[in-house]
């Protein structure tokens, strides 16, 4: 009697468990505190999640986005590490570029242990590339090691400023960097009115969503180079190059690996450290099962959104530990490759 009573306990356990959470949530609001300006990829994929992740979510509270720009998402990611009560309701949709600011940024001014986030998920794999205005004076990447194209970036801890720098500084593109874009809608705008000649360390997926008409036959712009370590289908197919196979060394392809391997997480979402583990693991599940959202995934492919190899938040933390284990000289050398 006293076993059948125990395992009847047991049995209860998860249920229970779940109603704790889902009694937690229940008439509350979950926010999405995005680390970007509006009109932007990250934007549109995290206002897309919270359009459906409430139903997924035990409890079912109401989803509120919020943008909170600035330092390339750092300020986003510094707030959800340090300021955001550790109550489990608030997520933060930041780059993956913020994860790696603590290993590749500016040391002064890091507030976050990204190892210790604890880590939702990734909304899709992704691709980054350079994208040129069919003007420049550049027609091939080969050229960029003989002319000199003006590329537009945001500040320091972005992509838009540390993938060209890398290619800049590591293989030799000479590459005019100007920073200060407050994000990538802005930088796309200066695109437009020829202000720069060409982006780098932009998602080629959230190019399509906001600027697909760059690359039809009578378009402004064309993409010249992936950074990517394997690179997207559509692009392979179409013959444009990856960036890394310019490497000229050993050291130099490892640098490159180091920045490049973030695109595993491209659209990645955060909680604080301190967060009830209850409560991660139940956001982890509903980011999971949004994903795999039929209603979702329509809305996705009418945006022209990919949504490609998301990964669960406990796969993001094995790659972050390992990424944050790389040997110190290579580290030191990527910094270094991206400060002017």
């Amino acid at each position: 009697m006293l076993f059948a009573c125990l395992a009847a306990a047991l049995g209860r356990a998860p249920a229970m468990a779940q109603e704790s959470v889902a009694d937690f949530y229940r008439g509350k609001t979950f926010s999405i505190v995005i680390g970007a300006t509006p009109g932007g990829g990250y934007d549109t994929y995290a206002r897309l999640i919270g359009r459906f992740i409430g139903k997924h979510i035990p409890g079912n509270p109401q989803v509120t986005p919020q943008n909170m720009p600035g330092a390339s998402s750092n300020v986003a990611a510094a707030w959800i590490y340090n300021v955001a009560p550790k109550d489990g309701l608030a997520m933060g949709a930041v780059t993956p570029g913020a994860i790696m600011e603590p290993l590749l940024g500016d040391q002064v001014r890091v507030r976050i242990d990204s190892t210790k986030f604890n880590h939702v998920g990734s909304a899709t794999r992704d691709v980054f590339v350079c994208v040129v205005r069919k003007d420049a004076p550049v027609r091939t990447f080969e050229d960029v090691f003989s002319r000199e194209l003006v590329v537009g970036a945001v500040a320091e801890g972005g992509s838009a400023r540390d993938f060209p720098l890398l290619l800049k500084n590591v293989i030799g593109a000479k590459l005019k960097v100007v920073s200060g874009y407050p994000g990538n809608r802005e930088l796309t705008l200066a695109m437009e009115k020829g202000e720069v000649q060409g982006v780098c360390g932009n998602s080629y997926a959230g190019l399509l969503v906001i600027r697909a008409d760059w690359f039809r036959p009578d378009g402004i712009a064309k993409v010249l180079v992936q950074e990517d370590m394997n690179g997207h289908p559509d692009l392979n197919r179409d013959g444009v190059p990856l960036a890394i196979n310019f490497a000229r060394t050993p050291e130099q392809r490892q640098m490159m690996s180091l920045l490049y391997e973030e695109l595993l997480f491209a659209r990645p979402y955060v909680m604080a450290p301190g967060v009830p583990a209850d409560r991660v693991a139940a956001i982890r599940k509903a980011l999971s099962d949004v994903l795999r959202d039929p209603e979702l995934l329509a809305e996705a492919r009418r945006m022209n959104l990919e949504i490609v190899d998301p990964l669960p938040g406990e796969e993001i933390q094995k790659i972050i530990a390992r990424m944050y284990a790389t040997p110190a000289d290579v580290v030191v050398g990527t910094r270094r490759a991206m400060k002017e």
